[in-house]
């Protein structure tokens, strides 16, 4: 087992990663890698829908080969032959036989943090009990920032606290985005107030101001994850998610997210430049309404996975954010069944930052 440190006091505790200077870089400086977590569980897709979501994942991974290592979770030898019978002829790919409870990698992987000096790479393992418990069991899913510790031979420091990777938004210059239904919902850490968790993520990520959105969207089975809701695509620029039809019931909440956007700051006082990301036509499977949206994109060294859902809003979100992110590709693919299991590529990845 490597060597690990506990945040018991995040506020004031040397053995934190901020005091040691790490921090949590922005998603879009350079990857040695991006994690995954092979999708298999029948609870979240049905056996035609996970087949689909397998060519899809198989896709994605092939989009982001070439340009950084892809490390994939499978359950077994077996689960790895069948994965790299998927995947195909990918060269970049390492393969983990990490089993998993589910396929989430962002919300129950390690957050990485780096530093100036050596050791530059760190993993921060938080608390997971599957979005306030509500799809027993995820022993295994809670194991696996450990194990991706050991497997990259970096330190890891345990938080205090239940978190998911997908309910924060770093850019890289001190500004945190998270949102009060989630990190404030006692399903989490009944025990902690704001301020301790403010405490906490400024310890454990480095960051120095933390931003409160509102967190609700429909379909959303995370009380709110950022992640569907407003990202960083730049140190002073963020995209949010905005639903033009007033009679819509994302309408409210996401015009009050912009809002709040609109009134932030940069650390140094300027004004955060706030563009607009359509949200999809609304997405239903079985009667019930998904959560799609385009902000859970995922940016890689070369390319940005964008989750498409069929409709004529995918190529105002794909130009969007290729404008945004010029020196990438934006790719395009169809995740009308990757959402039944109420998430997409953000939710799917893990970016490992490089260090020199």
């Amino acid at each position: 087992m490597k060597p690990h440190t506990t945040a018991t006091d995040a506020a004031t505790s040397r053995a934190t990663p901020a005091a040691l200077g790490y921090r949590m870089p922005a998603e879009w400086t350079p990857h040695q890698g991006t994690w995954l977590s092979w999708p298999h569980n029948s609870d979240t897709w049905d056996a035609g829908p996970l087949a689909s979501v397998e060519r899809v994942l198989a896709e994605a991974v092939r989009a982001l080969d070439g340009g950084e290592t892809v490390r994939l979770n499978v359950l077994d030898a077996a689960h790895e032959a069948h994965v790299r019978q998927v995947v195909g002829d990918a060269a970049g790919v390492v393969y983990h036989r990490f089993p998993t409870n589910d396929a989430w990698c962002r919300d129950h992987g390690a957050v990485f943090v780096v530093r100036a000096e050596a050791p530059r790479l760190a993993a921060t393992d938080w608390g997971y009990n599957a979005w306030g418990g509500k799809y027993p069991p995820f022993d295994l899913d809670d194991a696996i920032p450990q194990r991706m510790a050991e497997a990259l031979g970096v330190r890891r420091f345990e938080a205090d606290m239940i978190l998911e990777g997908g309910s924060i938004e770093v850019n890289g210059a001190g500004l945190l985005l998270t949102t009060e239904a989630c990190l404030l919902n006692p399903n989490r850490n009944p025990g902690l107030t704001r301020e301790d968790l403010e405490g906490r993520l400024r310890a454990m990520l480095g960051v120095e101001r933390i931003h409160w959105l509102v967190g609700e969207m429909a379909g959303d089975d995370t009380d709110g994850h950022i992640d569907n809701l407003a990202r960083f695509v730049a140190e002073d620029t963020v995209v949010a998610a905005v639903e033009d039809d007033p009679r819509d019931e994302n309408y409210a909440p996401l015009q009050e997210n912009l809002a709040r956007l609109r009134a932030l700051t940069t650390l140094d006082g300027r004004p955060l430049r706030v563009v607009t990301l359509p949200m999809p036509a609304p997405v239903y499977a079985r009667g019930r309404r998904l959560p799609a949206s385009y902000a859970n994109f995922y940016i890689g060294n070369r390319v940005v996975l964008l989750p498409a859902y069929g409709g004529p809003r995918d190529a105002v979100a794909r130009d969007l954010l290729q404008d945004l992110l010029p020196g990438r590709r934006v790719v395009a693919l169809d995740c009308r069944d990757v959402i039944w299991g109420l998430g997409a590529f953000h939710c799917l990845t893990q970016q490992v930052p490089a260090v020199r």
